[in-house]
């Protein structure tokens, strides 16, 4: 997708994030001299073409108070991580989840899952719920916990 001047205004005034209103593509459209019809137009034509992967909230979990944040990591057999994947991935404790490659000898693990807790108690008791589902499917699992806070940031634009 090319990217016209108008897109390119929309990307730049997004990319430190929507503005936080009721109703962020209007505001949008008003700050850009656009009509919030085309606003909208447009971002749903940039994430159709993934120039934009994805709209969504980004918490800061620190600010809201859990400050014990976990990725577990699990063994699990191979034909069924998909499926176990899906079923961890609905936990409403799990922020997200995913597959990885095995990097064997040294990193047996394959299915990822991010667990936030108010402290570390918290986090591995959620861990044991989740291997309680896995059950005899997952052979071992460890939790990394995050040491410092990265920036996370969207498409950007020079200038």
């Amino acid at each position: 997708m090319n990217l016209d001047a108008t897109d390119r205004r929309l990307v730049h005034a997004t990319q430190d994030g929507l503005p936080l209103t009721p109703r962020p593509y209007h505001a949008l459209a008003e700050r850009l001299n656009l009509e919030p019809a085309e606003v909208m137009a447009r971002m749903e034509k940039m994430l159709a073409a993934g120039v934009v992967r994805r709209i969504g909230a980004v918490p800061n979990h620190y600010a809201l108070g859990y400050t014990a944040n976990g990725m577990t990591v699990w063994d699990v057999d191979d034909d069924k991580a998909r499926e176990l994947g899906r079923q961890v991935g609905g936990l409403d404790f799990v922020s997200h989840c995913y597959r990885r490659p095995r990097h064997l000898p040294d990193w047996p693990y394959n299915l990822f899952a991010m667990v936030h807790g108010k402290d570390r108690t918290e986090v591995e008791e959620k861990s044991r719920r989740i291997a309680d589902l896995l059950g005899d499917a997952c052979r071992g699992h460890e939790i990394l916990y995050s040491s410092r806070i990265l920036k996370k940031t969207g498409l950007r634009f020079g200038g």
